[in-house]
């Protein structure tokens, strides 16, 4: 797969969109012609994304390979292919062209996002998974490219790829596939960056800065991560003494899990926080939480409603104040409930992913 055309019309080409012939075409050059298979970390995303690019029939050409083709009831991998091209439109492979043992390539992309609503109170985190096809629209030549999505784990790699869907970018069918597309233009846009690529200048960037730069970690980032968790409430000496503590702790990078989070709960400690046990009554919420905002807080729920079930109705009495419950991830049984101000929630997100101490938004 080597002869590419661009600025052809009817196909994934939109002059604005990053998510292109344009764009997709010269990061498949890179992984073809210098490095297959990548692994890096961009801002806004918070784990790594995971970029390779595989081929049929050679990539499946192992012992697992071949017995999850026959587990799928296929005789080969082109079988496998020519049932994942009837998914996206595509027309199969020739048995002469099988016979020429000719290999098609394809790119998967890999990577996590924020789970939407609907998924939010059962997973802290949504796995997307983009599996790029070339494919050719009025051309003899590839010029074209379409696009399978799975948010599943691709444990048996063959039956992750049959039960993937086609994924129209245009017109997502849910929640899920709404936001990972989102989250797939940032990914393009941080792969174009780690491959030095030059994106054409009529495409919309996500982000203006370089999604690659990584935060520098000081003190003052442990003090705007605590001024954002006490919503200010604290004083400038516990700040002092709590940052230098953080940040010594942070330096050390102790793989010890008590030694390295000894300090975290110290802090937490410190401020106007509730730790309770996972099972808690709507009534300990509202007291609780009350103490924390220093004013009444009451909510509705129905009846038989309890712990984690009463986060969406704590959350819409607090966003109407403009607080938001977040905790402390304690890696035990209990939760460490603080209020933060609702339009700093995003911040202390991503300051949590820089400087590891880990916190939850809670639905």
């Amino acid at each position: 797969m080597k002869n590419f055309l661009s600025n052809l019309f009817n196909r994934n080409n939109e002059p604005k969109s990053i998510i292109s012939f344009d764009v997709i075409e010269p990061i498949y050059s890179y992984l073809y012609n210098q490095n297959g298979s990548l692994e890096f970390k961009i801002k806004g995303i918070q784990e790594t994304i995971s970029v390779n690019l595989f081929y049929f029939p050679g990539s499946f050409d192992y012992n697992d390979g071949h017995t999850e083709i026959k587990k799928a009831g296929f005789n080969n991998a082109y079988e496998v292919l020519n049932e994942l091209y009837k998914k996206i439109d595509i027309g199969g492979v020739s048995e002469e062209n099988i016979q020429e043992g000719l290999e098609y390539d394809f790119i998967h992309i890999q990577f996590y996002s924020v789970p939407g609503a609907q998924m939010k109170t059962h997973f802290k985190r949504i796995l997307n998974n983009f599996v790029i096809f070339f494919c050719c629209t009025n051309s003899t030549e590839i010029n074209d490219f379409k696009i399978l999505y799975s948010s599943g784990h691709f444990i048996d790699y063959t039956k992750g790829l049959l039960d993937s869907e086609y994924l129209n970018f245009n017109n997502p069918k849910n929640e899920t596939q709404e936001i990972g597309i989102k989250d797939f233009k940032t990914v393009l846009q941080g792969i174009c960056q780690y491959m030095n690529i030059e994106i054409p200048k009529d495409i919309e960037l996500i982000s203006s800065e370089n999604l690659l730069q990584a935060e520098e970690v000081t003190t003052e980032t442990f003090e705007e991560f605590i001024k954002l968790v006490s919503r200010g409430n604290v004083d400038q000496k516990l700040l002092t003494k709590h940052s230098k503590k953080l940040f010594k702790d942070f330096q050390k990078e102790t793989k010890e899990y008590h030694a390295q989070v000894e300090g975290h709960f110290d802090f937490f400690e410190s401020i106007n926080a509730w730790n309770s046990d996972w099972k808690f009554d709507p009534e300990d919420a509202e007291y609780f939480i009350s103490e924390m905002i220093g004013e009444d807080l009451n909510f509705e729920y129905p009846e038989e409603t309890y712990s984690h079930e009463l986060f969406p109705y704590i959350q819409s009495a607090l966003g109407k104040l403009d607080f938001e419950l977040m905790t402390y991830d304690t890696g035990g049984d209990n939760y460490l409930f603080f209020v933060v101000n609702k339009s700093d929630s995003e911040r202390i997100l991503e300051l949590s992913d820089i400087i590891k101490i880990k916190i939850d938004k809670l639905y």
